[in-house]
């Protein structure tokens, strides 16, 4: 059995071979090939989760299990909101093969879940982005954007000032790209071509009128079934795309209030992503679409994440013997 740490995973999990992983688990989750079992969380007080997931990658290949703590809070103090690990298990004799840091794993498989979505929907000529939020997921999601579009200015947003401005400083002497921290969402977002949510807003922080025609958003952040991080008008404004859709059913709180409602139909979800990247379904149809990809997470995209990881650990072993 190997054990990867917090240190080992950001060593060797690339976001380009992140990213390629992130679209191949999710055509086979949205192909009935990669079957997971629907994840469950106890509630720990205080807006506090345990979560327990668990998967395989289809008939042959690796299957695993996800156990996190999701404490939102944590940002406050510089830690990350999700910590916990990552068991692989062997698909020939069922072994445990591997244990890894889910904390790490989980920021870039997040991140690269989006950027693969962001690949896959903005439009090609996308140089803008705006991040909202300043934790771990939010550096992330900027370095996995990076690898799919040439990013010229990044604009930046989060709750306390003081930190924004210092994050937006070390964003741009990581990436040499420019970055600014906007005096509020409104102006942060206005006319960008990416938006990416990464806070643990659970009242709606964007609001549709403020997006321009053509955007493409990432919503990621807190989920739950009564929260929202982005509002009403937003959704019903873009082609809405889920990376699952039994998910977005069950957890994505700005979708489920409109049901409830009975303002939208479940069939205003218009594919999961992973129909869109097979060419079964159709993302963005034309240049003033706003498609938004609804992020909530899969097991599926952590045990592709692992699989990834350890692969490439082992090359580089390989090749550190042979030289």
């Amino acid at each position: 059995m190997r054990i990867f740490g917090a240190g080992d995973v950001w060593e060797h999990l690339s976001y380009e071979a992140c990213i390629t992983a992130m679209r191949d688990a999710m055509v086979a989750f949205s192909e009935g090939r990669a079957p997971g079992v629907p994840r469950t969380f106890l509630d720990l007080a205080r807006g506090n989760m345990f979560g327990a997931m668990a998967g395989s990658l289809g008939e042959g290949d690796v299957f695993g299990a996800k156990l996190i703590s999701l404490f939102p809070g944590n940002v406050r103090h510089g830690k990350p909101s999700h910590l916990g690990l990552v068991a692989l298990f062997d698909p020939v004799d069922g072994s445990l093969s591997s244990l890894i840091d889910a904390a790490v794993l989980t920021a870039i498989r997040t991140a690269s879940a989006s950027a693969a979505a962001t690949d896959a929907l903005a439009r090609p000529g996308a140089r803008t982005l705006a991040v909202l939020g300043y934790g771990e997921q939010a550096e992330t999601h900027i370095h996995a954007i990076l690898a799919v579009r040439p990013i010229e200015s990044i604009r930046v947003w989060g709750r306390d000032p003081e930190r924004c401005a210092r994050f937006a400083d070390r964003i741009a002497a990581a990436c040499a790209v420019p970055c600014a921290p906007g005096p509020d969402v409104a102006r942060a977002v206005a006319g960008v071509d990416i938006v990416c949510t990464t806070t643990a807003a659970v009242e709606p922080i964007l609001h549709g009128r403020w997006i321009a025609p053509g955007t493409h958003i990432n919503a990621v952040g807190f989920a739950g079934s009564d929260a929202a991080e982005i509002d009403a008008d937003l959704v019903l404004r873009a082609r809405y795309i889920a990376d699952s859709r039994a998910s977005v059913l069950a957890e994505a709180g700005e979708f489920r209030s409109l049901l409830r409602n009975d303002t939208i139909t479940d069939a205003h979800i218009v594919a999961e992503i992973g129909d869109v990247y097979s060419g079964r379904a159709a993302g963005r149809r034309c240049d003033d679409d706003i498609t938004l990809y609804r992020s909530l997470g899969h097991i599926v995209q952590d045990l592709a994440a692992a699989r990834a990881l350890v692969d490439l650990a082992s090359g580089a072993a390989l090749r550190s013997i042979r030289l």
